[in-house]
């Protein structure tokens, strides 16, 4: 596979020579620029090649979900990776509204930054199982209403996917089959409108059925 070329958005300098320096020393991976606000990154990006951004959510000046914003309308192409800490849960909905592909808590280890970059120059997402557990400890469920699109079992799956198991592990948990946890699993994204499971998390965040 080509070198990925990264480029680190965070207005705290000794956060980005931090994971700079972990980045350089993986082989495949190299940071070709950094910027400090959403200004300066939005100012160098038509001159900068980069395959993939690591963008903090709260800045001076520009947020992190505009900046993602503004970004995307000049390249498409870029795969955007947030950074948060474990109080910027109420940001999430903004940035994967703004095209965001995967999120990390900013003590991640490189293992999960590596996995979130792989993940979204795959064409997917990536939510960090720390990031997960931060919002399974703040959960709780909910009686479905007649409003609500999602039956209670769904809900009850929902609220699993959330907290980071796969399907096995829903079906052994909720003691059915995996089969039946991949068919109500086809219909939550159906109905809720989500593609992946960063959607399905802002969706549960926004809806209540998870709180945080």
């Amino acid at each position: 596979m080509e070198e990925c070329k990264i480029v680190l958005v965070d207005d705290h300098s000794l956060f980005r020579n931090g994971l700079k320096g972990l980045l350089d020393r993986c082989e495949g991976y190299r940071v070709v620029g950094e910027a400090a606000s959403g200004e300066e990154f939005l100012a160098m990006l038509p001159r900068t090649e980069a395959d993939v951004v690591f963008m903090d959510i709260a800045m001076p000046g520009i947020n992190g979900d505009e900046t993602t914003e503004r970004a995307l309308q000049l390249r498409p192409d870029l795969r955007v990776i947030t950074l948060s800490m474990f109080g910027d849960e109420n940001y999430y909905t903004r940035m994967v509204e703004a095209g965001a592909k995967g999120f990390l808590l900013k003590d991640s280890d490189i293992e999960d930054v590596i996995r979130a970059i792989e993940a979204v120059r795959g064409g997917g997402s990536y939510f960090s199982a720390s990031l997960l557990a931060s919002l399974a400890n703040r959960m709780r469920t909910r009686e479905s209403t007649p409003m609500d699109p999602l039956s209670t079992r769904e809900t009850e799956i929902l609220v699993a996917v959330c907290r980071g198991l796969s399907n096995q592990e829903i079906a052994d948990e909720l003691f059915i089959s995996k089969r039946t946890v991949d068919k109500h699993r086809a219909n939550i994204l159906e109905k809720t409108g989500c593609k992946n499971t960063a959607s399905l998390v802002v969706y549960a965040i926004r809806h209540g059925i998870v709180e945080i």
